[in-house]
């Protein structure tokens, strides 16, 4: 394979990158339509790593390209449109879901969905026995977690950040919402990037696994 057709799977490509004394990556590639796993210690630079990403976090040295093009020339509204982060404790507005749904819509500047819409999306996420009309804060943390990631499914990114959903699941919702979230990423031949303290997930579901420790690259397997 050339250079050019080469650099036509790489949805990420890192170089050099530095962000404070935390994280310094000398050089990575995240494929296309892969599923990309980052695992390492607590406070090895994980999830700053995926902030990176989508420019939540502005890197001080080096390059981060997202299609071929420096990470910094895109606006960062629509870049964080276009790569949306599911974070471990995501924020749920006040109101209904329904009013999630809608408010959701208006930032990503998206043509209203009817109901039957909003209605197959929770039932996409396992949700099919609630309401559009129950109120959003009041659900459980799996569930907010669901209808934060049925939220991102309104979007319809080619592409995911997952930061673990682990702050207040247990082990078998958290997978529950793991699955979720590939299987989505997978029939839309997506590209999933996301960070796992389990091993188990990374190697269940991880085709490139990126091991992160004291703010380097350990591994790549």
């Amino acid at each position: 394979m050339n250079g050019k057709n080469a650099n036509k799977q790489k949805m990420f490509e890192l170089d050099n990158v530095k962000f404070k004394d935390v994280l310094y990556i000398e050089s990575l590639g995240i494929e296309r339509e892969k599923l990309t796993c980052i695992v390492g210690k607590s406070g090895g630079g994980k999830t700053t790593f995926l902030k990176l990403l989508n420019n939540m976090y502005s890197y001080e040295q080096g390059s981060i390209k997202f299609k071929n093009r420096e990470i910094r020339s895109y606006n960062p509204i629509d870049l964080r449109r276009e790569v949306p982060m599911l974070p471990q404790n995501p924020e749920i507005f006040s109101g209904t879901i329904k009013d999630n749904f809608v408010l959701t819509q208006k930032y990503a500047e998206k043509c209203n969905k009817h109901k039957q819409h909003f209605e197959e999306i929770l039932k996409r996420v396992g949700m099919e026995n609630h309401n559009l009309s129950d109120d959003a804060e009041k659900l459980s943390g799996g569930e907010k977690q669901r209808i934060a990631l049925a939220r991102i499914m309104l979007l319809d990114p080619e592409i995911l950040l997952l930061d673990e959903p682990s702050a207040s699941l247990d082990d078998e919702t958290e997978e529950l919402i793991i699955k979720l979230v590939v299987d989505y990423i997978k029939n839309k031949n997506g590209t999933l990037v996301m960070v796992t303290h389990s091993k188990h997930i990374a190697q269940k579901y991880g085709e490139v696994v990126v091991t992160i420790n004291n703010g380097i690259i350990e591994q790549i397997s």
